[in-house]
């Protein structure tokens, strides 16, 4: 679909990495297979951290929450760009990309919501050991976790509300491989997108209260965990803090260069690396990080993979609530 024709329908013209159709088709496939990988990986620690017993407290009730995101967040875009890139058309709906957008926002702050969550449930466990079970009682962790999808739910429809006042016109052409709200911003041709900046800056001061709550958790965490006397605690502590932190860091600073970096009218090839890292890299990185460096999740994919009565048993008593 050519930029001409552009002007004369509703939907955009999702531009991508490339112009050149092999690359296209190659990106497309890179694309499909790191998707296909972050299913299987999402797919094993949701389905281990429901089935296995010894992974029934708040921290892994959490991270398949997580999982459910990352798997969610990747299949609002990938799919799309992928079947446009292999159908040569790179089009988009209107109504598709108004859906990316609600998605894709929604899940993104429900993504810092639940890292920040996970934070203070590390900083409760570590630095109030004595008061963990009250503080993160099966009830309030419900209620955490409803409490992350909803906000992730009233964030997409602020962004989505926003972004519907906003008229387009001129070549509809998006040069991202999904809707991403930088690109359609500049899609704009009047000064009717005065409500979608409030609404960034305003999840963007949300955003920022989460940041300073993961630094206050783990501040406190690490001056714990260095007073400890015993090496081996330490050690235990810093395998499953850093790769936490490290995940927190990755997601929010690629995401705050991307959207707070200034715009340019052409693309750069830092902002489609930034779009991959913020988009891409983190839902796919989060599996294999959090399986690595944490043993009791390596002893259960180990026994999910080996053991077909664990499989068997364990999953009929989970889907019939018979056990």
């Amino acid at each position: 679909m050519t930029p001409r024709n552009m002007t004369t329908v509703s939907g955009f013209l999702l531009m991508g990495f490339s112009d050149n159709h092999e690359l296209q088709i190659l990106q497309a496939l890179l694309f499909l297979v790191t998707y296909l990988l972050d299913s299987a990986g999402n797919f094993i620690i949701i389905t281990i951290t429901t089935i296995d017993k010894q992974l029934q407290s708040p921290m892994y009730y959490f991270l398949k929450h997580l999982s459910i995101m990352d798997f969610s967040s990747l299949s609002v875009t990938v799919p799309q760009y992928v079947d446009s890139s292999l159908a040569r058309s790179g089009y988009i709906s209107y109504g598709q990309c108004m859906l990316q957008v609600f998605f894709f926002t929604g899940l993104a702050w429900s993504e810092v919501a639940i890292l920040t969550v996970m934070s203070y449930d590390r900083y409760v466990a570590i630095c109030l050991p004595l008061h963990y079970e009250v503080i993160m009682s099966p009830r309030k962790c419900t209620w955490a976790v409803a409490a992350v999808w909803l906000s992730g739910g009233i964030s997409g429809t602020l962004f989505t509300a926003s972004t519907l006042s906003i008229r387009f016109c001129g070549h509809k052409i998006i040069h991202q491989f999904f809707c991403d709200i930088p690109q359609l911003l500049k899609l704009s041709c009047s000064n009717d997108d005065f409500g979608l900046l409030k609404v960034s800056t305003f999840i963007a001061v949300m955003g920022f209260a989460c940041f300073v709550g993961i630094a206050f958790s783990y501040c406190q965490i690490f001056s714990t965990v260095l007073r400890m006397p015993s090496a081996e605690g330490r050690s235990k502590v810093f395998s499953t803090c850093l790769p936490h932190l490290f995940v927190v860091s990755f997601f929010l600073s690629t995401g705050i260069c991307a959207y707070l970096k200034p715009s340019s009218d052409s693309p750069t090839a830092l902002d489609l690396m930034l779009s991959i890292f913020y988009t891409v890299l983190p839902p796919t990185l989060n599996p294999v990080i959090y399986s690595l460096r944490n043993e009791s999740l390596k002893r259960a994919v180990k026994k999910l993979l080996l053991s077909e009565e664990f499989i068997g048993k364990n999953y009929v008593c989970s889907v019939f609530s018979a056990c």
